[in-house]
């Protein structure tokens, strides 16, 4: 590995925002829908505020469905929401005077969970959207418009023993300074003295937690909070200038950071026990490269984070590892056992008495200078999501370093948010993972009829698969409705000719790289030929020998060692999508069905191999998989019906269907719901076997 000291550069500048309010669009819109504009404004812009961070209002004039009297109502981001990407439904609606009567129930901090109670209470029009725990910082405030927001240029001085001082330089009185107090009703309460005693304030700094700022319209509250993230990120940059970040670079990036990862992630997940299996996410991007590189990387990663938002995502704080000492395996297993070890440690030192039990004790965070930032999670959405706040993290702590020193957030506080009573009801409400959440599969012949079937029941069932073809812009096509359908996270697509053992090598790395690992290979890539043996040539025999034997081969054999590191989970499996011709004899096609017989074979061997590592083999067996198949799509259909003496249309179909014992048609999606079931836990306890989804064939039962 490339590890040496190098010189140190510029800290990386803050992104400075500007407003794009566009008064065309906003023109003749609703209260509401001002505020779901300002709000996905907000939400839009990454230098303003991160995913599921900050929160908008604005108090409405209603007409009250009981009473048909005007009623002023506030609408709030909701519980759980993104300002981002929400619509109007993501608004908690409830009756103000409801809310500012609350308070006769308040005695004290003790009451803040208390208080959440109330809040279905005060619900107005019976919308089903739960308010969330920052309802009271909106609707103690005598202001119409309000903005919450955590931008990481605002928390990097509310996270740094010089930011109140800051404060005060960059905005004198109109910007007020409030100490760190958990959110809640005591938080409100604070705030809306705080206003009440200086109405000239237009906002507050939260120590460790943001921003919040008011306004009369929704423009201006808007153009507001832009305009004071960008003057904070003005002012960091400033002070930042011609400097090195974080004490400056002592090592250099590893020009095969990518190769690395792919490596070292397969081997940290299969080290990770729990309930559930992880995913990966990796980064190298140059601001987490700064940080990694850096000579204090050492005492700011073991503070952890500041903002409650950053630290429910990525845990107290990360685990750094000894990049020369990745090879070695003894040295992680150790690595993750003592991560797991200071967790619990910690879990024991904060616990109260009614904290709910231990959590997964696993690391989130992993850092390795000179390579990168990785991030696990049990889906890969959360998995991206946590490395998009560990970056926001490091963000803060640069700009926290410039102005003094960065201030983490209190164990003991951090601990009562990750275990708080509220936050864990949360967690019990949420629905169970589908079955295959956190497995992770890759489809050869992924844009073809059944790779591509196969693919989407996985996918469905909340499996992440990585699509391997030959055929580059077929598959990209296939990946891209796949994404719109399941998500971006969840699917990937490599272009892979699996007889060209670089090529897939590559494309295991490749999902290595993208998901963590591996859990499920589905070897589908295939051809069809047909031809007597007098007109079968060595060209065309070894083509099919190269594919549907050698190409099963190459994949079973790169896919092992990624398969044997989740023995400790459980196990994995490996699905052939062999054919009918592999156990009966067919003439006029002796390379085609030869060659998928060896496949057939070749899986039986290794069920035998894989059954210590927990590796299961299996095989389904079609047969005229006429309607979504590429492979009929070419000769092998013209080939065909010439040789059963029938049309290359329907009337094919009509012969292959007919000769059926069932006399139904195979579709791909048939073949996706054997390959599914043998891919999943429902088989566990089956290896060796072969299913025949061929609407019934007696020369081919295998037994």
């Amino acid at each position: 590995m490339n590890i040496q000291t190098t010189l140190a550069g510029e800290a990386i500048p803050f992104a400075i925002p500007a407003s794009r309010w566009d008064d065309a669009t906003a023109s003749g819109m609703s209260e509401s829908e001002l505020l779901l504009y300002r709000s996905n404004l907000l939400g839009g812009d990454l230098t303003v505020t991160n995913f599921g961070g900050g929160n908008t209002s604005a108090k409405v004039m209603e007409t009250d469905p009981l009473t048909s009297e005007q009623v002023e109502v506030l609408w709030v981001k909701g519980s759980g929401g993104d300002i981002g990407s929400m619509k109007l439904d993501g608004f908690a609606t409830l009756y103000e005077g409801k809310l500012l009567a609350l308070e006769d129930h308040y005695e004290g901090e003790q009451d803040d969970d208390k208080m959440v109670g109330f809040l279905p209470h005060c619900t107005f029009n019976l919308n089903s959207r739960a308010a969330s725990i920052d309802t009271p910082l909106h609707s103690l405030l005598p202001y119409k418009h309000i903005d919450h927001v955590h931008p990481d240029a605002i928390i990097a001085l509310a996270a740094s023993s010089g930011g109140e001082a800051v404060t005060k330089e960059i905005w004198g009185d109109a910007i007020g300074w409030l100490p760190w107090k958990r959110p809640g009703f005591t938080l409100g309460v604070m705030i809306r003295d705080f206003a009440k005693a200086n109405p000239q304030a237009k906002g507050a700094m939260l120590a460790g937690h943001g921003i919040i700022c008011w306004a009369d319209t929704a423009k201006e509250c808007y153009e507001q909070t832009v305009r004071l993230i960008a003057e904070a990120a003005e002012y960091l940059n400033n002070k930042m200038a011609g400097k090195p970040a974080f004490g400056g670079a002592v090592t250099s990036p590893t020009k095969d950071r990518a190769a690395l990862a792919a490596a070292l992630m397969p081997r940290l997940r299969g080290l990770m026990t729990g309930a559930r299996r992880k995913l990966g996410h990796f980064s190298d991007d140059e601001a987490t490269l700064e940080f990694v590189n850096s000579a204090d990387l050492p005492r700011l990663a073991a503070l952890g984070t500041s903002c409650p938002d950053h630290f429910l995502r990525t845990k107290i704080a990360p685990l750094v590892l000894d990049p020369t000492r990745l090879e070695d395996d003894a040295y992680l297993a150790q690595s993750i056992a003592d991560y797991r070890d200071l967790y619990a440690a910690y879990y024991e030192r904060c616990k109260r008495d009614n904290s709910p039990a231990m959590r997964d004790a696993n690391p989130v965070v992993v850092l390795v200078p000179g390579v990168a930032r990785i991030t696990f999670a049990t889906d890969r959405a959360t998995a991206r999501i946590a490395g998009e706040f560990y970056l926001n993290a490091i963000n803060v702590m640069r700009g926290a370093e410039a102005i003094g020193q960065y201030i983490a957030l209190d164990e003991q506080e951090a601990f009562d948010i990750e275990y708080w009573l509220l936050e864990e009801a949360k967690l019990q409400r949420m629905p169970a993972p589908k079955p295959m959440v956190g497995r992770i599969a890759l489809v050869t012949g992924g844009a073809g009829g059944i790779g591509a079937a196969t693919a989407a029941r996985l996918l469905k069932e909340g499996a992440c698969v990585m699509l391997a073809d030959r055929d580059g812009d077929v598959v990209e096509e296939v990946r891209t409705g796949f994404a719109r359908q399941f998500g971006k996270d969840v699917v990937r697509c490599v272009t892979c000719d699996v007889t060209d053992e670089a090529q897939v090598a590559a494309a295991f790395a490749e999902c290595a790289r993208e998901f963590g690992g591996l859990d499920i290979l589905v070897a589908n890539a295939g051809i069809a030929s047909s031809a007597s043996i007098e007109q079968t040539t060595v060209e065309l025999w070894d083509r099919n020998y190269d594919v549907l034997a050698q190409g099963y081969f190459l994949t079973a054999k790169h896919a092992w060692s990624l398969l044997k590191q989740m023995k400790e989970q459980g196990g994995t499996s490996v699905v052939f999508i062999g054919s009918k011709n592999a156990v009966a004899a067919a003439a006029g096609a002796s390379a085609y069905a030869s060659a998928k017989a060896a496949a057939n074979h070749l899986a039986r061997c290794l069920a035998l191999e894989g059954a210590p590592e927990g590796i299961r083999v299996n095989v389904v067996n079609p047969d005229a998989v006429i309607k979504g198949s590429r492979i009929w799509d070419g000769d092998w259909r013209k080939e065909r019906a010439a040789s059963n003496k029938v049309d290359a249309g329907e009337e094919l179909e009509a012969h292959y269907r007919n000769r059926s014992m069932l006399k139904r048609d195979v579709l791909p999606e048939d073949i996706a719901e054997a390959a599914y079931w043998l891919a999943s836990e429902a088989s566990a306890k089956s290896t060796g076997n072969m299913i025949n989804v061929d609407a019934g064939n007696v020369q081919a039962f295998t037994r």
